[in-house]
């Protein structure tokens, strides 16, 4: 008859196993009914029993009592469930692929698979045998299950057990080849992970500060990755050092149930870590860091032969960091020794360099007095030998407080030649400088850099026994500092600098003597043209009035007696004459020499000047000139010399009362300055050109030349002026402009 399986599943659920397979009841059963019923309940094999559903699906019908011992779950519970509800999703799908496979084929397959039965793996060999009904439909799996955990359990071991002896004999030929350290980390972390089938392998190095940084990870698990970042564990500065420092280990298999402290959970679980096994790395004596195990989503039970490899494998990453170690110390000695052979090889070739820039500038010096060329070929020629951005040679003034960039040479610079600092503003620099003692630092260029711009500096002082000239300034494109070597060097072509700067000093003072004589030659020589004439024009007045009264004062009769007192006034007035540029002549001869120095008194300019002021008054009012004084009441008593002094004022008054027109005005005025007393006589109504004001104060410089009889004088009234007031401590100057000249003259405080 034909049997329906869904309605024979459900009247067949309030029967007992037996019954279900066999299809009897209790007393009815043939001896060989009994015979197998007896051999379902007492062999050692697992029996289950699927139905296959008119649509396609499985559902369980029966086990064994075998097969629920095996798997611990008892047939009662099993009875009408699907894979899904006793398997996780994976298993049941296995499972339900074998049995699609059974019926899709229509007769018994075997198969081996691995199925977890409450939290616990374990391996079957399976036989499936489909039933059919009277329509050969395949309405029934009869399933018979041998447990092999143990035959599997003893292969995987093997094979473990190879596959960790390749693992171990491929990290130490990798070692033994001298492998980069981080390629064999990397390596160790990936095989690591695969071998133990994890979801995550970390190296873990400790730092000087007590932190960590991972340095290789191998992972499966989602989320960021480790690798790079700085951990610390905050639980990690107690007992944990202390633990792994004695060469143990930690095992968790799983976090929430190892009795962790709550802290060290956190930190884990924020790390998504389930499961942790860590093992401690030694270098040497010192612990480095620590490999690392993990499982993310869910317990896991660390086997020992697991563990042992870990810790094999620590070993041998202590090893490679050793090895590394040594590598790295090797490789670094080569490298300085290589460095130290191209140092010298370029430090021969440098002094070779040196030695033809020192004999060029020798040469230079000896054939040239020419600074310029000889200093200028120095900076170019010190910038291209030490591959520099800049050089340049700067001068000191004469008072040693400012500083002038004289010559440059750069390539990518800016230039600033002729560029003057000053020294106070940049003392920190300046100081050793200033005391022969060279310098250099780094310098951050400034402006705007996609990239921060620093160079390297050094600076040379240029000196010789009679004091400091200047400095060398070099500008190297890099960070690398001079050496000592470059400096020493350097210092050689400062010292030729100092010859050549001093040589070329001393040939300008040389050339300067040269044209002060030849001036002085020259002024000396018109001085004297001068003075004839200046003497002839006096004396030849005096032999023409002598002659006319000659003639006039004959011994027959005196004619023309009236004309008698006019040529005795002409001899009276050039008798003054000459015997006034006499003695003009004896007192500048004097203030030329070295005088003695000027007898001081305290006088009251108040009250002073109006007398001398008020002596002009007549000459003025008879020129019809207007004449002012102004004195401010605050002057201080000025300390002088008398007599130089009235000289002074009344010579320039003088010279005010014969260049001012009628109707224009003659102010003399004194007043405080803030570091002199300030004597001003001004005259309006003319102006002199600057020829004539380049002029004014030479020795018998006439500023009418045209007309010499208009403004008598001997021609050194000014000279004197300027003569008394230099010996005095001041200083006098003129100007001219806007229709008045103005003589000022000062006198410190």
């Amino acid at each position: 008859m034909n049997i329906n399986p869904v309605e024979s599943t459900i009247e067949l659920t309030k029967l007992s196993s037996p019954e279900i397979l066999f299809g009897t009841e209790g007393n009815e059963k043939s001896s060989s009914e009994q015979f197998l019923l007896s051999m379902y309940n007492s062999v050692q094999v697992s029996i289950f029993v699927v139905d296959v559903l008119e649509d396609g699906d499985f559902r369980y019908v029966a086990l064994n009592p075998t097969h629920e011992r095996w798997i611990g779950i008892r047939s009662d519970d099993l009875r009408g469930k699907k894979p899904e509800d006793i398997l996780c999703a994976i298993d049941a799908a296995k499972v339900r692929q074998h049995y699609t496979d059974c019926v899709r084929f229509g007769k018994t397959i075997s198969y081996e698979q691995c199925l977890q039965f409450q939290g616990i793996p374990s391996w079957w060999s399976t036989t499936l045998t489909p039933l059919r009904d009277s329509n050969s439909r395949i309405y029934r799996l009869i399933g018979t299950s041998s447990n092999i955990t143990p035959v599997k359990q003893a292969e995987q071991a093997v094979g473990l057990q190879v596959e960790r002896e390749q693992l171990l004999e491929a990290i130490a030929r990798r070692i033994h080849q001298s492998v980069e350290l981080e390629t064999i980390l990397d390596q160790i972390t990936k095989e690591l992970r695969q071998f133990l089938n994890c979801d995550r392998v970390l190296i873990y190095r400790f730092e000087a500060d007590g932190s960590g940084v991972i340095i290789a990870e191998s992972s499966v698990a989602a989320g960021d990755p480790l690798l790079g970042k700085n951990i610390t564990d905050p639980c990690f500065s107690g007992k944990h050092p202390q633990h792994y420092g004695r060469g143990c280990i930690q095992v968790v298999e799983d976090i929430y149930a190892a009795g962790l402290h709550p802290c060290h959970i956190d930190f884990l679980a924020s790390l998504q870590v389930r499961a942790n096994l860590v093992v401690p790395i030694f270098k040497g004596q010192d612990m480095w860091g620590l490999l690392i195990a993990q499982h993310c989503h869910q317990p896991r039970q660390w086997q020992q032969t697991e563990t042992d490899l870990t810790l094999q494998l620590a070993t041998q990453i202590g090893i490679a960091v050793q090895q590394a170690k040594l590598h790295r110390q090797i490789k670094d000695l080569k490298a300085k020794i290589e460095l130290e052979q191209h140092k010298q090889i370029n430090q021969l070739q440098q002094v070779r360099n040196f030695e033809g820039l020192v004999r060029r500038m020798t040469e230079q010096i000896r054939d040239s007095l020419d600074e310029t060329q000889v200093l200028q070929t120095v900076t170019q020629e010190l910038a291209e030998l030490l591959n520099l951005d800049r050089c340049q040679i700067e001068l000191y003034s004469s008072c040693q407080t400012l500083v002038t960039i004289t010559y440059e040479y750069t390539t990518k610079l800016p230039q600033s030649q002729g560029l003057t600092r000053q020294i106070a503003d940049r003392l920190e620099v300046y100081q050793p400088l200033l005391q022969k003692q060279p310098l250099q630092f780094l310098e951050i260029v400034p402006g705007w850099q996609p990239n921060l711009l620093v160079m390297s500096q050094m600076a040379c002082p240029i000196f010789d026994t009679q004091g400091l000239l200047g400095n060398i300034w070099l500008t190297r494109p890099t960070q690398e500092a001079f050496d000592e070597f470059e400096i020493e060097l350097v210092q050689q072509v400062a010292n030729e600098c100092a010859i050549a700067i001093r040589q070329a000093q001393l040939y300008k003072q040389t050339q300067a003597q040269v044209k002060e004589l030849e001036k002085g030659d020259r002024l000396k020589n018109q001085f004297l043209r001068s003075l004839s004439q200046e003497l002839g024009t006096p004396i030849t007045s005096i032999s023409l009035a002598v002659q006319t009264l000659e003639t006039v004062l004959t011994p027959a009769e005196i004619s023309n007696i009236e004309i008698v007192p006019q040529l005795l006034q002409i001899l009276h007035n050039e008798c003054g004459r000459e015997s006034k540029l006499i003695n003009h002549l004896l007192t500048l001869t004097y203030l030329e020499a070295e005088p003695e120095p000027p007898t001081l008194i305290a006088i009251d300019l108040q009250s002073w000047l109006h007398p001398i002021v008020e002596s002009f008054r007549d000459l003025t009012n008879c020129q019809r000139q207007h004449l002012n004084l102004r004195v401010d009441h605050a002057l201080p008593p000025l300390e002088t010399d008398i007599t130089n002094f009235e000289r002074i004022v009344t010579e320039l008054l003088n010279h005010a009362c014969k260049y001012t027109p009628a109707g224009e005005y003659i102010t003399v005025s004194a007043h405080l300055t803030e570091i002199a007393v300030e004597l001003n006589i001004t005259n309006s109504g003319i102006e002199f050109t600057s020829n004539q004001l380049s002029r004014i104060f030479e020795p018998f410089y006439h500023l009418s030349e045209h007309d010499p009889w208009k403004h008598s004088g001997t021609g050194l009234e000014l000279a004197l002026v300027q003569k008394m007031v230099r010996h005095l401590g001041g200083s006098i100057y003129v100007h001219s402009a806007t229709g008045q000249t103005t003589f000022t003259v000062k006198f410190p405080l």
